[in-house]
């Protein structure tokens, strides 16, 4: 029973990968639950305006947790959100920790939306250098490609905690998806990320 519900969960987080990726082009909604009517969720989105969000009959819930930053070892497989700082190297906005069996997932370096002019990098990590309370993280991606990205105390770090619940997404919860905006303006998604114990998910 167990092996078939981490299962289910790391079939879901990768569909949620995929949905999230950059090559899917999805509408990302990040903000606060509003309302839920059955499977339509209601969300005021960061940028201010709320949005609904009609749900596949059955949508999943993944969560995440937050991790040490310490956690982040050699070899480890991770997506952060970066914006170059004023030195032009690389600055972490959130650092997002893969469970090995994603590990490949959405692999590459391409344009975020966390922030104005942000960029994703979800790579293998080669080489992990501390100074001054800050990682310097070398990520290595296909095709050759590298990136160093710098990441400062207090960014945050979290990675995949266990399935959620849909009764786990209530009025008030902190949440992120990729939907599929229709020609006619409105939204479906096939699951939803919220945050532990009523953390943002800062991806």
């Amino acid at each position: 029973m167990k092996i078939a519900r981490l299962f289910a969960c790391l079939t879901a987080l990768l569909a949620f990968a995929a949905a999230a990726s950059a090559q899917t082009t999805p509408t990302r909604i990040r903000g606060t639950v509003s309302a839920i009517d059955g499977n339509v969720v209601s969300i005021t989105t960061r940028e201010g305006p709320t949005v609904k969000v009609t749900m596949a009959d059955n949508w999943g819930v993944a969560t995440v947790m937050p991790i040490a930053l310490s956690e982040i070892k050699e070899n480890t497989f991770v997506g952060i959100a970066s914006i170059k700082g004023p030195d032009g190297k690389l600055q972490a906005l959130e650092v997002l920790v893969f469970p090995d069996a994603m590990r490949g997932s959405n692999e590459g370096h391409y344009p975020w939306d966390l922030a104005p002019e942000s960029m994703m990098t979800n790579a293998t990590v080669s080489t992990v250098v501390a100074s001054d309370g800050a990682h310097a993280l070398t990520l290595k991606y296909k095709g050759d490609g590298t990136q160093t990205i710098v990441v400062k105390p207090g960014v945050p770090v979290v990675t995949f905690g266990p399935p959620g619940a849909k009764t786990d997404v209530k009025v008030g919860s902190k949440v992120f998806m990729g939907a599929q905006k229709a020609a006619d303006g409105s939204y479906t998604a096939m699951r939803i990320v919220i945050g532990k114990d009523g953390m943002m998910p800062p991806m």
